[in-house]
């Protein structure tokens, strides 16, 4: 399997979305979701994940309407290495 982060679906949405991702290798994958302005809104850990197609349901009814980013990474179990991928961008309408 290949390291692949795609847009969410749907997009634009109201109040959840799924990112769907694979991961080479099984490790802890984090998924951080950032504002306009670069700060934090919600910080995701998935504790050992499986090598493969993965996706994630993200919840927003806490957030206000706005665009918003995602980047998820990795850390490897097996390699210990750190892979990271393309940040996504998704819109909350309200």
């Amino acid at each position: 399997a290949e390291y692949a982060l795609e847009q969410n679906y749907p997009n634009p949405f109201n109040p959840s979305t799924k990112i769907k991702f694979a991961i080479p290798e099984s490790g802890d994958v984090n998924i951080t979701f950032y504002n306009t302005v670069g700060e934090e809104v919600k910080n995701v850990n998935l504790i050992n994940k499986n090598a493969g197609e993965l996706d994630y349901s993200f919840n927003a009814l806490s957030l206000s309407s706005g665009v918003y980013f995602y980047k998820i990474s990795l850390n490897s179990s097996v390699s210990g290495m750190n892979y990271l991928s393309d940040v996504g961008k998704m819109i909350l309408l309200k």
